[in-house]
């Protein structure tokens, strides 16, 4: 199950009140354009950003390296905050920043400690979204990497 349940929760940007949001959506795994340093990518993954009010929530479906599925759910403030995990193995906690309307920083915690933390940046046409993946998986094992994913 190892990483991939906590590489897409960062997702949620807002943009300006007249634009529509560039995270918001559905994003899948581009797997040729995925790289990894440490730790392994998903082998699929899709996930879904909805806005709801100030929030969004982030469902997050697929497979990992080891043929496992997984998933997960949780809500983020839409400007910076904590947040709230519904569904996860991986992680119980997670936390965000919005860096600017393009990017955002989301930290994820299992029991008080700090397991991961994904830099995600929408593109400027709104149709690839890149995650900077740094921490430590759900098994404890180091991961790094980049994963792109596509906008559905």
């Amino acid at each position: 199950m190892k990483f991939g349940i906590c590489v897409v929760a960062m997702l949620a940007v807002p943009a300006g009140a007249w634009a529509a949001d560039p995270f918001v959506g559905t994003w899948s795994l581009n797997a040729s354009k995925t790289k990894y340093k440490t730790g392994q990518p998903a082998k699929e993954q899709t996930v879904t950003i909805q806005q709801e009010g100030d929030n969004y929530t982030v469902t997050i479906k697929g497979v990992a390296a080891n043929d496992t599925p997984f998933s997960a759910r949780y809500t983020i403030p839409i400007r910076s905050g904590k947040g709230t995990v519904e569904e996860s193995t991986a992680y119980d906690a997670v936390s965000t920043k919005r860096l600017d309307a393009m990017r955002r920083e989301n930290t994820y915690f299992k029991a008080g400690k700090q397991m991961m933390t994904i830099r995600t940046r929408v593109s400027k046409d709104g149709k690839m979204l890149t995650v900077n993946v740094k921490g430590t998986d759900a098994l404890g094992k180091p991961v790094d990497g980049v994963a792109v994913y596509d906008k559905q």
